[in-house]
Parts: C-alpha cells; structure tokens; sequence
C-alpha cells in the first residue's frame, strides 16, 4: 500500500483515533439474560506517523487458547505499539466461547461460518455484522490466531492462498517453517477479509484448550516480522530458515476403531512406510499399525487416545517444495 493510500482519520466505533494514541473500546455483543450487557474490548494503538492498519485477532474459537495467548503477548511486549500505522488487538474474538471454554457461540454456531452476518440472524450472525460494519472497513491487514480443534495438534504454521500473491508475500514475510496452501472457507471471517481485497493469514498452531510456549514464540516472533514487513516496525525480520510450501496436504484417517498410541512427533519429515501410531483394543488382542503412505512433513496428529473408525489421525503433506 502506497503512502499516498493511508488514512488521514480512522474512525473505529464512533471515536476517531488521533495519531499517537492508544484507545481501549469495548463493542457491545449482546444482552446477557441477567440484563448485563457483554462486550468485546478492542485495543488500538496509532503511531504519530502513517502506515497500513493491522488486525491481529485470537480466539475466534472460544477454546484456541493459543491465539489469545499470542495476541496477549504482543501487547505485554509492545509489538502493538507501532512507530508507523496503526494496530488493532483483539485477543478474545468470541467472548461467549471463551468464558465456556468452548469453540461455538451460544446459539451453537461457529462464529467463522457466519460472515458477513446479518443485523437481524442469529446472535453469532449479528456479531459479525457488527463487526464486519464497523471494524472491517478500517483495516488492511489481518493475523487471525488459530489452534487445532478437538485434540488435533499443529505445528506452527501459516495458512494462506499461495495462488494469490500478495497473501503469499505477507505468508513468507511472517518468516513460518511451513506455509500451508488453504482456500478459502466460505462465511470465514478470512473470506469476508478478501471480498473487501483485504490480505489476511492464518496461524494455526499447538490444539484446544492449551498453552504451548513454542507456539506462543512462533506467533510473536512472526507477527514481529510483518510488521516490519510493512515498515509499521523498524529492524530485519528473523527466520530459521527458508520456508517449506505445502501446496497439498491430507490427513490419514483410522482404518479401525480402539486406542490410538502415537508414535512420531509434529513437524518432523518422515519416509514412507515409518510407524506413525498403532491402533489396539483394550483386550489385548487387536494392534494395527499406522504408517506413511509416502514420504512426508507431519504438519499436526490427533492426541485423542480413543478413536473411532475414519477418525483423522496424522495430517501429513503430500505436495512440498522448497523456497
């Protein structure tokens, strides 16, 4: 984005952001059945100088506590605190999730099938119409925080449409061991970002209902990099190394029902016919071993110990290369 392209005001929830500023708002959701009301506290922080305008948003699931997490951190750090442009945090997305420790609103909807919303649908639906009507017009860019739902672990790794190249840029510039091709969802809120031609990625990393420092690290660290990237931040951008580009991927689904007992690990590369787990009955009489199929990255595995017939298991890559 040009310099000649920034935003002299922003205007977020009927309060203009001057420059140099931090303001906390709080976007009302919903009535509670006590009366009370429940709102969604935004931070924003503009610099004295122009630039792009960043959303960084965790928790869009109410248990992907990893992604509130992340976000928590860039602020405890001060990453938000741009000296150019202006960030956007919103560490929980879905309060009502949140509070529940679960992934749907209230109305057993998931807030990220519902976008656009409506002013008049379900309470998830009007959520992200609130949201998409006063929030979204003002940004540029998006992190969306996720984590693997149920008990899917992930490798920290950044989802993005590698078709599109501005979305790509940003991917490699977030400095990710992988980068995971991944259409879009239709209702997501990634979609409702790029019908309004605005580049957005998604971070997944760790599982539900869990902390995991090196994904925490890897969130910030990358959120770090864009934002130099974009020159809201000054300095170079970190990596380990080079990016591996998954363009397919699929998991390895259960052939049986039992106990699953994993046998390898996240983000190693395995070759084919490696034991990835085995399958046994409680009785001691049934043990079926699962192997790769191919040669591959393990990019998450399903911890749960008990599994039913088609289950997923690992999630493995089937077309890399190299950049």
């Amino acid at each position: 984005m040009s310099s000649d392209m920034y935003r002299d005001r922003i205007t977020i929830l009927a309060n203009e952001i001057e420059r140099g500023t931090q303001v906390s708002l709080e976007l009302e959701i919903a009535k509670l059945h006590t009366r009370n009301s429940l709102q969604l506290p935004i931070i924003i922080n503009r610099a004295r100088e122009d630039g792009p305008v960043l959303l960084l948003m965790g928790g869009i699931h109410g248990d992907e506590i990893n992604g509130v997490a992340i976000v928590r951190e860039i602020i405890k750090q001060g990453i938000n605190r741009p000296i150019r442009g202006t960030v956007i945090s919103i560490p929980v997305f879905n309060i009502f999730g949140y509070l529940h420790l679960r992934r749907e609103f209230p109305d057993g909807r998931d807030l990220n099938r519902v976008f656009p919303g409506s002013a008049s649908g379900s309470l998830a639906s009007q959520f992200a119409y609130h949201f998409t009507s006063e929030i979204l017009p003002v940004v540029d860019y998006a992190i969306d925080f996720h984590t693997g739902g149920a008990e899917r672990d992930n490798i920290p790794h950044i989802r993005c449409v590698l078709s599109d190249p501005r979305s790509f840029e940003l991917a490699r510039a977030f400095g990710p061991r992988f980068i995971l091709h991944s259409s879009y969802i239709p209702r997501s809120v990634r979609e409702a970002l790029n019908k309004r031609d605005k580049p957005a990625l998604l971070f997944e990393g760790g599982k539900s209902s869990s902390l995991d420092p090196g994904v925490i690290e890897s969130g910030v660290n990358g959120t770090r990099n864009l934002m130099r990237h974009l020159g809201m931040l000054d300095g170079n951008a970190t990596r380990v190394s080079e990016p591996l580009i998954i363009r397919k991927s699929r998991w390895l689904r259960s052939p049986h029902a039992g106990i699953f007992h994993v046998k390898t690990e996240k983000g190693i590369f395995v070759k084919r016919r490696t034991l990835l787990g085995v399958i046994t009955d409680p009785y001691g009489e049934f043990e079926r071993k699962v192997t790769a199929p191919h040669d591959c990255h393990i990019i998450g595995i399903n911890t749960a110990p008990v599994v039913n017939k088609g289950d997923a298991l690992v999630h493995v890559s089937v077309e890399v290369t190299e950049e």
